[in-house]
C-alpha cells in the first residue's frame, strides 16, 4: 500500500509498505480521509519528542472496514467508521474507573515515542482495536468524520470545567481546537466568549463561530480589557489552546479569583507560571487529555449541525501532495488552518 512515512524529521516520502493486518480483536480500515493535526506538524521537526521516525503519522481519520479480526463482533466488512485516537488496554485500572485516556501503556494512533511505537493513518489502509471504534452516522461525510477527533477533544477540555449557564470564558488560541471550544461554549450557554489570538482570520472565524468578543493578543492591557467586560472581575472560566508560557500566563491573568484555567496546548514541556498569584487567588489549573468517552456526542453534534467543522476545513488534497501541505502549516501560511487528505 501506499503510505506518507516520515522517514527522517521534516522529511516525507510517500512509499510502497506492506499492508497492515488485523489482529484478532482489531479492523482494517481502508483510509477515506484523514486530517494534519497541529501535533502532527509540531512533531515532523522532533521537537515534541513524539514522531521518532520512522513513522506513518495520522490519527484523525475514518474510512471503511475492509477486513475484520477473528475475535471482532458486532462489526462488519462495508461499515463507515471512525475511531479514537488513543488505543487502551480495557482491564486497566484507570479504564476500569473510566479515565481510560489515562491508562497504564497507552498508545496513540500515528505517534511513535521511546516507549511505544504505532503507525497511523497517512496511508491507505490503518489497523485499530475494535472497541476504539465508532459508526459514522448517515449524512456524516468522510471528511468531517475526520474531524471528529478534534471536536471531542475540544468536549473533553469543557466537560473537566465547571461551567454554568451565562458564565463568562476567555479561549487563548483561535487555532483548530480553540474553535471547537469556542462553538462548545456557546452550546454550553456561555453569555461571554472571549477570544485571543494573534491571527485576525483567526479571530474575525472565531466571532463568526460563537465568540461574543475578541482581542488581539498584542494589544494593550488584555486582562483590563476581560475585566471591563466581566464586572471588573475577571472571566469564570479559561481555556489555553496553545501551550506556552505567554499564552498560559494570558489565560491566567484574565480570570477572576476562583476561577478555573483549564489548559489543553502543550508545546512547550515546561514553562513559567505565576504561582503566588494561583495562590491567592485560589484558582485552579488543571491539564485536559485528549478524550474520554467524548466521540459519540462529538459525532451527534456534528450529524446535527451544531458543531460546524466544515468552518475550519482550509483544503482537501490527495495524499501524494501530503509533504507539501505538512510544509506550507509548518511556515504557518496565512489562512490554513485545516487541512484534510485523501489516500
Amino acid at each position: 500500500m501506499k503510505a506518507l512515512v516520515l522517514t527522517d524529521y521534516n522529511q516525507f516520502d510517500l512509499q510502497d509498505v506492506p499492508e497492515p493486518k488485523p489482529a484478532p480483536n482489531e479492523v482494517l480500515i481502508r483510509v477515506q480521509a484523514v486530517g494534519i493535526c497541529g501535533s502532527d506538524v509540531h512533531g515532523m521537526d522532533g521537537s515534541t519528542g513524539r514522531r521518532i521516525p520512522p513513522i506513518v503519522m495520522g490519527h484523525e481519520a475514518s474510512g471503511i472496514i475492509a477486513e475484520i479480526g477473528d475475535d471482532v463482533r458486532d462489526w462488519a466488512v462495508g461499515d463507515r467508521v471512525t475511531f479514537d485516537s488513543t488505543v487502551y488496554k480495557l482491564d486497566d485500572w484507570y479504564s476500569r474507573r473510566g479515565m481510560y485516556n489515562l491508562s497504564d501503556g497507552r498508545e496513540v494512533v500515528g505517534v511513535s515515542t521511546p516507549q511505544f511505537h504505532r503507525n497511523g493513518a497517512f496511508a491507505e489502509f490503518v489497523t485499530v482495536p475494535q472497541h476504539i471504534l465508532y459508526a459514522i452516522p448517515e449524512g456524516v461525510s468522510f471528511t468531517q468524520a475526520a474531524l471528529v477527533e478534534p471536536v471531542a477533544v475540544a468536549l473533553h477540555a469543557l466537560s473537566l470545567t465547571p461551567i454554568q449557564v451565562n458564565d463568562s470564558a476567555v479561549v487563548v488560541g483561535a487555532g483548530m481546537i480553540g474553535l471547537f471550544v469556542i462553538q462548545a461554549l456557546k452550546l454550553a450557554g456561555c453569555g461571554q466568549i472571549i477570544a485571543i489570538d494573534l491571527d485576525d482570520d483567526r479571530l474575525a472565524l472565531a466571532q463568526k463561530l460563537g465568540a461574543t468578543h475578541i482581542f488581539r493578543a498584542d494589544s494593550d492591557n488584555v486582562p483590563g480589557q476581560v475585566q471591563a467586560l466581566t464586572h471588573g472581575r475577571g472571566a469564570d472560566v479559561a481555556f489555553e489552546v496553545v501551550g506556552i508560557g505567554p499564552t498560559v500566563q494570558t489565560a491566567i491573568s484574565c480570570v477572576r479569583k476562583g476561577a478555573t484555567v483549564t489548559l489543553v496546548g502543550n508545546l512547550s514541556p515546561k514553562i513559567e507560571i505565576p504561582l503566588q498569584a494561583i495562590v491567592t487567588q485560589q484558582l485552579r489549573l488543571q491539564g485536559s487529555c485528549a478524550i474520554n468517552g467524548e466521540y459519540e456526542a462529538a459525532l451527534s453534534l456534528i450529524a446535527s449541525g451544531r458543531i460546524n467543522v466544515e468552518a475550519i476545513l482550509s483544503a482537501e488534497a490527495p495524499l501524494t501532495e501530503g509533504a507539501d501541505w505538512f510544509n506550507r502549516l509548518q511556515a504557518k501560511e496565512k489562512g490554513l488552518i485545516k487541512v484534510v487528505l485523501k489516500p
